[in-house]
């Protein structure tokens, strides 16, 4: 003979997967080795790309502004990703993020055309960085990427994008960006 259940009997089962969601929600992350929330907001080696954080006009050397860039912190300050807007419809991003497994800095490039570049060798410093990694042109050309982002004073930062077609003997400059700080 079948039981009926009612809604009493149904309580017991919703309150147990309730607490046992509630459980899972809070040990998974310390069973999958997850640190505390935030370790990159205090690491010196992460906060080392703060000084370009913020929102810029952008323009070539010597000529008025005619792009623009916002530079965040995201995922608890551990990615410093700028996003772009070159004009005429070109825009993209770059992230950047220092490995604390292998203690060195990464990046990637990616646009709305595209591209996306890899740099697997970054070096970052207190005020510059310098970042490069291989790349196929669409030809299927190899080349090397190079980037430096360098703070000039606290409202301005260059970016030069350099590319070598002779794995870093030579360097053809394929982009030059002063960054002025936007005024609020």
């Amino acid at each position: 003979m079948k039981q009926k259940l009612t809604n009493r009997s149904k309580r017991p089962s919703i309150l147990m997967l309730v607490v046992a969601v509630a459980a899972w929600m809070y040990m998974a992350p310390r069973a999958y080795g997850s640190t505390a929330a935030g370790p990159c907001s205090t690491s010196a080696e992460s906060r080392a790309l703060d000084f370009w954080l913020g929102d810029w006009n952008i323009s070539g050397p010597g000529s008025a502004p005619n792009a623009k860039s916002s530079v965040t912190a995201t995922l608890d300050k551990c990615i410093i990703v700028e996003t772009w807007d070159g004009g005429r419809g070109h825009t993209g991003e770059n992230w950047f993020g220092y490995s604390a497994d292998d203690k060195s800095w990464h990046g990637m490039f990616a646009d709305n055309e595209g591209r996306v570049h890899i740099f697997v060798d970054g070096k970052v410093e207190p005020g510059s960085a310098e970042f490069s990694g291989p790349s196929h042109g669409s030809n299927g050309e190899t080349f090397l990427n190079r980037v430096r982002i360098v703070r000039v004073n606290s409202d301005k930062v260059e970016q030069i994008w350099e590319k070598s077609t002779d794995n870093g003997t030579t360097w053809v400059e394929a982009f030059r960006g002063e960054y002025l700080r936007k005024k609020s």
